[in-house]
């Protein structure tokens, strides 16, 4: 297991190798050459704007998930008040709804046709609303994207407030400080670590998309990364891009490795802190702040997409069991996959603690966005003019998917194993059973419930995937995420219901898990 763990684990970093094969391996002197004036054509047509567009979205989004997420993070910790049960879970529910599905959304309800302006026009009697923002823009981005991923800093930074906010706030009421002073000067300070963290995930993710960013219309590296390969057929364009894109991801992921290390300073807690009862104004201000976020984060995407079942009086489209079909048969592939290799290198590290770093490099994987995947794979595939795989069968998208999630099941497994003391290794090998045995018989039968996780976990993730499968996917291989898309771009909204509804059911079943986690919590 050991001499094939590190091989296997490199073989899942090809895609990186194939953003610099073409350099490498080209055996023509002019590629640099022309690699050059491909730059300096970007630079000069559109990567200024690539840049300023992805560095206003994380911004902005920024902004806006550090005001959703803390603000509610704050609010229910330390404070009790009307519908805080509630809200303590049903806060992280716009995590199953993948951005571009938030998007499709968003602009059905408030565009000119939609129910909220068709609401107001018959109300003041009006032909248009002149003053009415226009749903498909900027500004409607970043708040697409700060809804539906506020839940990832709301999440990591409320336990952060539960362990030691409210004791910070009565040592700084003993110095002098006001609720709002020492919020300021101590908690904060505390949480950083946990709020960059949350930060990182999210913007991760911003910069990962490549559904929403094209429905509104932004030219982000994502997009301009489809326009060269798909449109312009400019292979080495579409690279240099990726490899910008791929840069954010590093200097992102750098921030958070810098400030993760602040976790030291961190002062331990003694259980948690009694919160503060609210009444009057303040609870209303707190219901009314986490009711407005859970309104327009969940609800009001949710009855959309009802509402879009209801315009087509729960039609289905004759191709929609074909798009199910091919999400659940790659998804299921890919998670069974996806738990055998990662209990094979949680195993690899139990046995050869030295193989640690093994399993930190895969993890990763998770940060590369699904568009710089698909290119460093295809790239790959075709300086070694082996493109044709791709057409042939769907081994080359599970292996992509495999490449972006195999994290995720390989953090559950690592948590469920480091459970299982070595003891118990010791007492199965005096019994004589090899380490084989040992897996079979005693570290499977107890991960049961982790591995079901795992599986579980990559599965939904598969289902939400779409920039890696819209390159990659064999022909005439759609499944519900790509339908979605290509119903969306072809303006046909009330169609996409029942595929986008599907998506988010999927994924409102690990949500759902962790938010019965934390109402026994």
């Amino acid at each position: 297991m050991k001499r094939i763990a590190v091989p296997l684990a490199l073989f899942l970093f090809l895609p990186l190798f194939g953003l610099v094969a073409p350099f490498l391996f080209s055996g023509n002197a002019s590629v640099e050459v022309v690699a050059t004036d491909t730059l300096s054509h970007l630079w000069n047509f559109v990567l200024k704007d690539y840049i300023a567009s992805t560095v206003l979205l994380i911004v902005g989004v920024g902004v806006g998930v550090l005001v959703l997420g803390v603000g509610n993070a704050w609010i229910v910790a330390n404070y009790d008040f009307p519908g805080k049960k509630l809200f303590e879970w049903a806060l992280i529910l716009p995590l199953a709804i993948p951005t571009y599905v938030m998007a499709y959304l968003f602009v059905d309800l408030l565009q000119f046709s939609g129910p909220i302006q068709t609401g107001l026009r018959n109300l003041f009697a009006m032909d248009s609303l002149w003053f009415f923002p226009d749903p498909r823009s900027f500004a409607g981005a970043i708040w697409t994207f700060s809804f539906c991923l506020f839940p990832y800093v709301y999440l990591i930074t409320r336990t952060a407030f539960l362990e030691r906010s409210r004791r910070l706030i009565e040592v700084s009421e003993t110095l002098g400080y006001s609720p709002v002073q020492g919020f300021m000067k101590l908690v904060l300070p505390m949480a950083r670590p946990a709020i960059i963290a949350g930060l990182a995930l999210a913007l991760m993710e911003v910069l990962a998309d490549f559904g929403a960013v094209s429905y509104f219309g932004l030219q982000t590296f994502a997009t301009g990364i489809f326009n060269a390969w798909l449109s312009f057929g400019d292979r080495l364009a579409a690279i240099q891009l990726a490899l910008g894109l791929l840069g954010f991801v590093f200097i992102i992921f750098s921030i958070e490795q810098s400030n993760r290390r602040s976790l030291r300073y961190a002062s331990s807690s003694q259980g948690y802190a009694e919160p503060i009862r609210l009444q009057g104004k303040a609870a209303l201000f707190a219901f009314s702040f986490s009711g407005a976020t859970l309104l327009f984060g969940f609800i009001l995407p949710a009855a959309t997409l009802f509402n879009l079942l209801l315009k087509e009086d729960f039609k289905i489209d004759e191709r929609y069991f074909t798009w199910l079909g091919n999400s659940i048969f790659a998804s299921g592939i890919t998670a069974v996959a996806s738990v055998m290799l990662a209990m094979f290198f949680a195993y690899s590290v139990r046995l050869s603690p030295r193989l640690s770093w093994v399993n930190r490099l895969l993890g990763f994987g998770y940060a590369l966005p699904g568009a710089v995947l698909a290119i460093g794979i295809l790239s790959f595939l075709e300086v070694f003019q082996l493109a044709w795989w791709m057409s042939t069968s769907i081994c080359v998208l599970v292996y992509a998917y495999l490449v972006r999630f195999l994290s995720s099941s390989l953090q559950s497994i690592e948590t469920g194993l480091s459970r299982i003391t070595p003891s118990m290794d010791g007492s199965a090998e005096l019994l004589g059973l090899s380490k084989f045995q040992i897996l079979r018989r005693v570290h499977i039968p107890l991960l049961k419930r982790s591995l079901l996780t795992a599986g579980l976990f990559v599965f939904v993730d598969v289902m939400k995937e779409l920039p890696a499968t819209l390159l990659l996917r064999p022909f005439n291989f759609d499944t519900l995420a790509v339908a979605a898309y290509q119903l969306a771009a072809d303006e046909r909204l009330s169609e996409l219901g029942l595929p986008a509804l599907t998506i988010v059911l999927a994924g409102l079943i690990p949500v759902l898990i962790l938010s019965r986690l934390i109402s026994k919590q």
